[in-house]
């Protein structure tokens, strides 16, 4: 535990002249497009039987692209043995553009 001293003579770090003393303030250069990753929100809908949904979610969790729990719990559509399950989150266009990838090519077991 960290225990300031009281007097400030007592202190062992020698103190640094503000010349040469990191800067705080905030750069005043605007972020370039190449440094703020642009990102959307997006919302997931899946339809269909209890296992199949369940068996989607497990899917999507195997490929990195969302946690088991960030999905709702499986909602009644009021049609027999149909529920549906939302995932609302804010991805990068990058990570769109994997996931889409993985999609079209899924990765193959070795």
């Amino acid at each position: 535990m960290f225990i300031p001293a009281s007097d400030a003579s007592a202190s062992t770090v020698p103190a640094t002249p503000a010349s040469t003393a990191p800067s705080t303030a905030p750069s005043t250069e605007p972020p370039t497009p190449s440094t703020v990753p642009t990102t959307e929100l997006v919302r997931h809908l899946l339809f269909g039987s209890p296992g199949a949904v369940h068996s989607t979610i497990r899917s999507l969790h195997k490929l990195g692209y969302a946690e088991v729990n960030d999905w709702s719990q499986p909602i009644s559509t009021g049609k027999p043995n149909e529920v549906m399950a939302i995932l609302t989150r804010r991805v990068t266009l990058e990570s769109a553009y994997w996931l889409a990838a993985c999609v079209t090519d899924p990765p193959r077991p070795p």
